[in-house]
């Protein structure tokens, strides 16, 4: 691991934000391409705004600090941020679609974000999007992604309604492993949201709910004794998972024959091998998460440029009163570790 410790209270201190989402300012017709509809399309209506377009029906409206690095360079520096970890927008996973067309798809979306880094090297770390429904493309994927010089890969929760413990992603997770590539895992395809139509509460409850499935199938799948190596982040403080790990933990102790079936080792001891954002909008729970999950394993993340995100990234962490070295923990320290990342590069001198 190249992660050196230093204090930099006296020089510098670094923000590294995981968790932002970039697209590029132009999209391909992949409709047209590939012969059927559900892909994502642009619809630039005026300067600096469009619209994201699912076929025929309206998904989000986005403006230019989505798609150009220099606007988010310059709000960035508005934020004091240094470094931003970009990843695609989980709409844009394709995990639904025909194999070869998905690995089509995440090969454009990977140069684009490489391109981006290459350009602004200092600036951003880039992960990239994998064909998830196809294993053998998806590994092969991870291999390019090594090879043009991204850092890791970004996830969905569930593929399809299958949970990441299924042993046909496991190559996936023994390619991450291998190769030093980071795991970042978003939510995605939410439970409940035909249920949940309404207030936006597959965003609000949903996507917490969808993040605690994906970190407890791999906790009760095994997957973190299977790959020990393997360095996973995830997405909005964990979800529901750090709130429920008393009622997880206790599950596993009454009802074993449901919960340890294919690991029988207590939920909590995982509390420390794996990594979460920073994002939850309050400074109580956060100091509630750094008690349990650790301070060595939230970084500052802040679903820049989106509106359930962070405003300023880092304000929250900034504002509270914390114990020499987790601010500095929380804000780069730690996003370095995950990443396997020097900090050198990323000083400003």
């Amino acid at each position: 691991m190249h992660f050196k410790s230093f204090n930099y209270l006296s020089t510098v201190c670094l923000k590294i934000d995981i968790h932002t989402h970039i697209l590029p300012e132009k999209l391909p017709r992949w409709a047209d391409k590939f012969g059927y509809g559900g892909f994502i399309h642009l619809d630039h209506h005026k300067a600096g705004c469009a619209r994201m377009m699912r076929d025929d029906e309206f998904f989000r409206e986005i403006q230019e600090n989505c798609w150009d690095p220099q606007v988010r360079i310059n709000e960035s520096n508005g934020h004091k941020v240094n470094v931003q970890v970009l990843s695609t927008i989980p709409v844009l996973f394709n995990y639904w679609a025909k194999p070869k067309d998905c690995l089509d798809t995440s090969r454009f979306l990977n140069d684009h974000i490489a391109g981006v880094v290459n350009d602004f090297p200092s600036r951003f770390i880039g992960l990239g999007t994998i064909p998830m429904q196809a294993p053998e493309l998806a590994v092969k994927e991870i291999e390019r992604c090594k090879k043009i010089g991204l850092r890791g890969v970004e996830i969905g929760s569930n593929v399809n309604d299958l949970n990441l413990n299924e042993p046909q992603f496991f190559p996936i997770s023994a390619a991450c492993e291998q190769l030093g590539m980071s795991l970042f895992v978003h939510p995605w395809n939410m439970l409940g949201t035909k249920q949940m139509s309404r207030y936006w509460l597959p965003w609000l409850v949903g996507m917490t709910a969808e993040t605690s499935r994906a970190i407890c199938s791999m906790i009760f799948g095994g997957v973190f004794e299977r790959f020990p190596k393997l360095r996973i982040a995830f997405a909005h403080g964990g979800g529901a998972f750090p709130s429920g790990i008393g009622r997880i933990e206790q599950g596993y102790k009454v009802r074993p024959d449901l919960t340890a079936i294919d690991n029988d080792v207590n939920p909590k001891e995982y509390l420390g091998r794996f990594y979460i954002d920073s994002l939850v909008h309050d400074a109580k729970f956060l100091r509630y998460l750094i008690d349990v999950m650790g301070k060595e394993n939230i970084c500052l993340g802040s679903d820049y440029p989106f509106p359930l995100g962070e405003a300023v990234p880092g304000k929250l962490i900034e504002s509270m009163r914390m114990v020499k070295g987790v601010k500095e923990n929380l804000l780069f320290s730690n996003a370095l570790r995950w990443l396997d990342e020097t900090e050198d590069k990323f000083l400003i001198k």
